[in-house]
């Protein structure tokens, strides 16, 4: 016995007899079918039809399907007259329509899914075929099946009422009015009362500005600070450096010495004592590269249910893929990853965090050293910044106008070195502003500008720590050098 696709023709009949008898039937089902989830070619060309009435505005009936199919030249291939008076025959109303549809569309989907595996297999036995790029291609039919099947029904406002009403009263508890994800900044978070759930927040600046450090050092007040599980995934470096970013910025130990191991014993001991913070820590990392925006999808889901994630930071947008789909242009594909990213964070309830570069206008524009305002980014710097600045809920600028060889602001006489300006230029809820914090850039790492460092001297102390002795490192003054066969982190 052979195999047949997933069908149901008499379904498809009524629903098209329906669609005819019925004068308003076609909103009934218009977000459910396409021409394509028909498996009868004429059915599929009998509903075409309808839609394009539909979208005319014009009535819809028996009469007039007929006269379509007429303009179409595909009366003949749909059946004939004969045959769709005979649909509307077969039904007495439209009063299971939706019910009826739904089970059309979700055969339709079966077709598809089978379709695709075919040409999956059929490839995978290719042996000039690149694995990976099967892969993403498969992840990217799926994704694109599982985006058109996705459906949410409308829903009454009182549970919708209910709940904001619910959200308003655990905020109204919280210290300082935070009602989301506190960002451990505190001017910053008194603009957005913390990162809110279900917004897409995208952080952007020019190279050399700090936004993975901006990103790591908030990922560490919330963590750390707050005690709030946070998940990072990083297109651009590896678990091990992201934490080596970790540790310089909670331990001020500067980067080279991180990377070669040679502190003093005055560090060594610090790193010993600071360290201990971030051990158990709720801070997950996810170093793929190339990462999908269906494999985030699917590693976010998991984290949230899991682990109880309230945030997802990602290290950066321009480096993700949209599933090895073809696209016509960059800007279509980071379209595509944007409208994602703002589905997870609905669908998860949570805030999404994406990092974002700017083009080079910013470089473009005057830069003597008491033009403050010229150098600052702008919602049209964003590369490919149509889509980006659209799905977004709130985009910030990373601004250092030290980098510019700007130290003074001449309006305000404000002292800019060791400054960075973070710039809300879009806030959907609320308002948009620009708050100082000071940076660091020895320990990459931002904090409040009132906010003072650790005297390092009180860690100056001669005895050997127990981090060094659990990683046999000696204390030279002159430089600790790690055993042979063990990494620095």
């Amino acid at each position: 016995m052979g195999k047949l696709p997933p069908q149901a023709p008499e379904l498809e009949e009524s629903v098209l007899g329906a669609l005819m008898i019925e004068k308003d039937a076609f909103a009934t089902v218009a977000d459910l079918l396409r021409p394509e989830s028909f498996y009868m070619d004429q059915h599929g060309l009998i509903f075409e039809a309808i839609r394009t009435l539909a979208t005319k505005d014009a009535p819809i009936d028996l009469l007039s399907v007929v006269e379509q199919l007429k303009t179409m030249g595909a009366l003949e291939k749909a059946g004939g007259v004969i045959y769709l008076s005979e649909l509307t025959r077969r039904v007495a109303s439209a009063a299971h329509l939706r019910y009826h549809a739904q089970i059309v569309a979700q055969k339709a989907t079966a077709r598809e899914l089978i379709s695709m595996a075919c040409q999956i297999e059929e490839k995978g036995y290719d042996e000039t075929q690149d694995v990976d790029m099967l892969m993403a291609e498969a992840e990217g039919k799926i994704f694109e099946i599982s985006q058109r099947a996705q459906k949410r029904d409308v829903t009454q406002i009182d549970p919708v009422i209910e709940e904001a009403f619910e959200r308003m009263r655990k905020a109204s508890k919280n210290e300082g009015n935070i009602s989301g994800v506190p960002s451990g900044f505190t001017e910053l978070d008194k603009i957005t009362s913390g990162w809110q759930k279900s917004d897409l927040i995208i952080i952007a600046a020019r190279p050399a500005m700090g936004k993975t450090a901006f990103v790591l050092s908030m990922a560490k007040n919330i963590a750390v600070n707050f005690k709030r599980p946070v998940a990072m995934f990083s297109l651009e470096m590896s678990n091990v450096q992201l934490v080596n970013r970790l540790i310089m910025n909670v331990c001020e130990i500067e980067g080279d010495k991180i990377k070669n191991g040679k502190l003093t014993t005055a560090e060594w001991n610090k790193l010993d004592d600071k360290v201990r913070e971030l051990m158990g820590a709720p801070i997950y990392v996810d170093d793929t590269p190339g990462l999908s925006v269906t494999e985030l999808r699917s590693k976010a889901r998991k984290l949230v249910r899991e682990k109880h994630v309230e945030m997802i930071i990602i290290d950066y947008l321009q480096l993700m893929n949209a599933n090895g789909q073809s696209f016509g242009s960059r800007e279509q594909e980071v379209s595509i990853i944007s409208r994602t990213l703002k589905g997870i964070a609905k669908e998860l309830d949570i805030p999404v965090i994406a990092l974002s570069q700017l083009n080079r206008n910013v470089e473009k524009r005057d830069s003597s050293n008491s033009n403050v305002e010229g150098k600052k980014p702008q919602l049209s710097d964003l590369r490919e910044s149509g889509a980006i600045e659209q799905d977004a809920d709130m985009v910030c600028f990373i601004h250092r106008p030290e980098y510019y060889r700007i130290y003074n602001d001449d309006k305000t006489g404000k002292d800019l070195r060791g400054l960075g300006e973070i710039i809300v230029a879009k806030h959907r809820n609320g308002a948009t502003d620009e708050v100082w914090l000071r940076f660091v850039g020895k320990y990459a790492k931002f904090q409040n500008e009132n906010e003072a460092f650790e005297d390092t001297n009180i860690y100056n102390t001669p005895a050997l720590t127990s981090f060094q002795s659990r990683m046999n490192i000696s204390s030279d003054p002159h430089g600790a050098q790690l055993d042979d066969d063990i990494a620095p982190f």
